[in-house]
């Protein structure tokens, strides 16, 4: 069997080397307030507890949560990323979620293990 790819193969541009994957850095967040952004129709802005630092992420979920619904919850999050500015709020990392394709479903990334803010995954 050939290793070579074949003629219709088409390289995908969106690939990350195992280098670059591993440069991010995802830990388990733990909601501690959710509340409506004051700006924005669509985003909700938590609270979480990353067990050494709290930070603010502010995530399009409106729509799909009701704030007081991630209260509690244990999130994955990505914590390097850079902060960015999202309707005059900054947001201080990045949730993982799954969606369908016309984003008429979404859904948190939890993890219902008895585990503490901070932890790795990996």
């Amino acid at each position: 069997m050939s290793t070579e790819p074949s003629e219709t193969t088409e390289p995908q541009s969106d690939l990350v080397t195992f280098n670059e994957f591993v440069k991010i850095k995802m830990r388990v967040g733990r909601v501690i307030e959710a509340a409506v952004h004051p700006n924005a129709d669509k985003l909700l802005v938590l609270q979480v507890d990353l067990g050494d630092e709290k930070r603010q992420i502010v995530a399009g979920l409106k729509a799909h949560y009701q704030p007081e619904d991630l209260v509690g919850k244990n999130l994955i999050i990505v914590a390097n990323l850079a902060p960015r500015m999202m309707r005059g709020q900054e947001s201080q990392g990045m949730l993982l979620a799954a969606s369908t394709a016309d984003h008429e479903r979404v859904i948190v990334l939890t993890t219902d293990a008895d585990i503490l803010p901070g932890s790795e995954v990996s």
